[in-house]
Parts: C-alpha cells; sequence; structure tokens
C-alpha cells in the first residue's frame, strides 16, 4: 500500500516539473489594474481663519468629506482584492523558480 502512495506521489511531480515539462512564468497583474486612491477634498481657506466658514462652504465641505470617506472605504475593498493578486504572484514567482531550480537539477 505505502509503494502504490510513493509511486502515486511520484507521478504527480509533488508540484514539480512533470518528466521534463517547462516551468510556466507567473503573469503579473495588469499596472492598469492597479486601484487609485481617492483625493482628499481641498480644504477651504476659511477653516483656518478664526471666524471659520460660512454655513453654504462649511456644509459643502462636510458633504465633500462624507463623499471621500465612502470612496475611501470602496478602495479599501477593491485594494484587498489587487494585494491578494499580489501575493498570489508573488507565490507563483516563487513556485516558478523552485521549478525552474528542479529543473536544472534533473
Amino acid at each position: 500500500m505505502a509503494g502504490r502512495i510513493i509511486t502515486a506521489l511520484a507521478l504527480a511531480g509533488l508540484g514539480g516539473p512533470a518528466l521534463g515539462a517547462p516551468c510556466t512564468p507567473p503573469t503579473p497583474p495588469p499596472a492598469e489594474a492597479r486601484p487609485e486612491k481617492p483625493k482628499l477634498p481641498e480644504k477651504p481657506a476659511c477653516l483656518d481663519k478664526k471666524d471659520g466658514c460660512p454655513g453654504w462652504e462649511a456644509y459643502s465641505y462636510n458633504d465633500a468629506i462624507k463623499a471621500y470617506n465612502a470612496q475611501a472605504q470602496a478602495f479599501q475593498s477593491i485594494a484587498g482584492a489587487y494585494v491578494q493578486k499580489l501575493n498570489a504572484y508573488v507565490k507563483a514567482s516563487s513556485d516558478y523558480a523552485q521549478c525552474e531550480v528542479k529543473a536544472l537539477q534533473q
């Protein structure tokens, strides 16, 4: 029984190049898929003044900040997905390098 398992594992290749099969280089995620961080709204100059801003300007800035926060939250999940793709590429690159080393050692 143990002999069959070892034979099956040897035939499966254990993740290495199978009987001289070429190693497949990984493909990175496209650079254009990299999400862009939203820009913080420009702070009105009146916020730094002693009297502050008129009501309409303060409300407008507050609305812009709320919109930014919503965009930033959406960016977080999109950026997280992109990071996962990058991490998968790093792992695939390592696997590819190991495959090439094993191919040279055969």
